[in-house]
């Protein structure tokens, strides 16, 4: 997936949550990803997160933590 797209895509997540208070929206992202996100979608958020952080919204970076780790790809 391009990286623009992926970006795209998970900063419609954190639109989303915009409304919720902190904590949730951050839960909510992170569950989101790891719950509906392929492993290979996640392994290249991760490495867009390390690279390309200004592609993302502030809220993504912050939940990216929270994003469960891939095991293999």
């Amino acid at each position: 997936m391009s990286p623009d797209k992926l970006a795209y895509m998970a900063n419609q997540i954190a639109n989303f949550f915009k409304t919720r208070p902190h904590e949730e929206a951050l839960a909510g992202i992170a569950d989101h990803i790891s719950s509906f996100w392929e492993p290979r979608m996640r392994a290249q958020f991760f490495e867009l997160l390390k690279t390309d952080t200004e592609k993302f919204d502030p809220l993504v970076r912050e939940a990216g933590a929270r994003v469960r780790p891939v095991s293999h790809v």
